[in-house]
């Protein structure tokens, strides 16, 4: 597992490298909560209203099942991403989460700094090809990494405008009003832990995108 996003350096007026770290969205609380139910059909989640649908996040699954696929690795990154259909989902919360916090506090990030940071990823060890693979093991497809990248600079920009502690602050009365709730095929919404937790009822899956024989 990735280390997180380091802490921000503020002595000498410094900027902070961005760790590169798709995990970080994952890890960053415990701070959502939510409920799941079935009153939205066809939804894996609703945030705030606005429905992630259940086509929307296997989309995604399928481009990082397919990129998987094509990897040297294949058959270790998929059996080591079980949970893909979930842990996608929880990104994809976390995603909104940490835009919306980041828009309510006049925090924003430009597509120019964004391509900055992919540069200066590629640019080390193992350049480009190193750094798909990094985030593929993470489950995240190589056309995923912009999106990711950037939401992980919002994230980092909030912590250095407010301090670590009060931007915790600022994510979790956000994660509050934006009322998540998660569809019970991918889990239970576990506020304490930030993320879907597995049904206990073993007859509920998870319909992930077929799989193409290798």
């Amino acid at each position: 597992m990735l280390r997180s996003l380091r802490s921000p350096r503020t002595a000498r007026g410094r900027r902070p490298a961005l760790a590169v770290s798709a995990v970080a969205l994952l890890g960053t609380v415990p701070l959502l909560t939510g409920c799941g139910s079935d009153a939205h059909p066809g939804a894996a989640a609703v945030v705030d209203g606005d429905r992630i649908t259940v086509s929307q996040l296997q989309s995604q699954v399928r481009d990082v099942r397919d990129a998987q696929r094509d990897s040297p690795q294949a058959t270790e990154l998929i059996a080591r991403s079980g949970q893909l259909s979930r842990d996608t989902l929880i990104r994809m919360i976390h995603t909104r989460v940490v835009e919306r916090a980041a828009k309510d506090n006049g925090v924003s990030v430009t597509p120019r700094e964004v391509q900055q940071e992919v540069k200066r990823a590629e640019n080390r060890p193992g350049g480009a090809k190193a750094l798909r693979a990094v985030f593929l093991e993470q489950g995240i497809a190589p056309q995923q990494i912009n999106a990711t990248m950037r939401v992980e600079l919002l994230r980092m920009k909030l912590i250095q405008e407010l301090g670590e502690g009060p931007a915790v602050t600022a994510f979790q009365s956000t994660s509050k009003r934006l009322g998540i709730d998660v569809n019970p095929r991918y889990g239970s919404w576990d506020s304490l832990q930030g993320r879907a937790v597995p049904t206990k009822e073993p007859w509920i899956k998870v319909n992930e995108p077929e799989r193409r024989p290798a």
